[in-house]
């Protein structure tokens, strides 16, 4: 079984899937680490990140790995802490921008996501790299709740050029970021991350076999 969680950045996506994955005993891919990983490949490397075709070409000979236990890897380098640095998180959006980029990370995702029964979560997910999940889930907060969670998990960085990143995120965000149809919309401002972890799970359990 596949269970895909979209939406926007500092909606609580990675928090809730890796929750949930343990509770249901599921791998959880976090696809979002995996644009980070390449990126943090082409920097390394000193490549223009304007460049699509090489870009993809470098995500084609050194496939993301995503270990059980949540590390992730490029080139046979772990790169789980790196790719979270403030110099990573504002050059994303320049990689995965890239059409075809995208094309060979969602070719990834799919293996790695059809290998088992996977929490998967990122953007995008449910329409276009696992549009026959199982369980489709998209969550939403509002810009202030969402900013304030984003301080949270990055203290070293201004609040002002916080909402500014989650401002352009959005608007990078704003063509592909639409539930599907049959995801069930949850909002998670005002709610506990084991509120939302225990009603997708009520999903899953739901349409498990019996």
């Amino acid at each position: 079984m596949i269970v895909a969680i979209d939406g926007p950045a500092g909606a609580g996506k990675s928090t809730v899937a890796r929750r949930l994955a343990e509770r249901l005993g599921f791998r959880y891919l976090d696809t979002g680490a995996m644009y980070r990983a390449l990126t943090w490949l082409a920097m390394y490397r000193g490549l223009a990140l304007d460049q699509g075709d090489r870009l993809a070409e470098l995500a084609e000979q050194h496939p993301v790995e995503l270990s059980e236990t949540g590390r992730v890897s490029i080139g046979g380098i772990d790169v789980t802490a790196s790719i979270r640095e403030s110099r990573v998180d504002r050059l994303v959006p320049v990689v995965a921008r890239h059409p075809n980029v995208r094309a060979v990370m969602r070719r990834r995702q799919r293996e790695l996501a059809e290998a088992g029964n996977a929490v998967v979560e990122g953007r995008d997910i449910g329409t276009v790299v696992a549009p026959r999940a199982e369980v489709k889930v998209y969550l939403v907060a509002d810009r202030a709740e969402r900013a304030r969670r984003r301080m949270a998990e990055r203290p070293g960085i201004g609040a002002d050029a916080l909402a500014t990143d989650l401002r352009l995120r959005d608007e990078s965000d704003a063509a592909r970021m639409q539930p599907a149809p049959d995801a069930e919309l949850i909002d998670t401002t005002g709610l506990e991350v084991e509120d939302v972890v225990a009603r997708i799970e009520d999903l899953v359990r739901a349409r498990q076999p019996a």
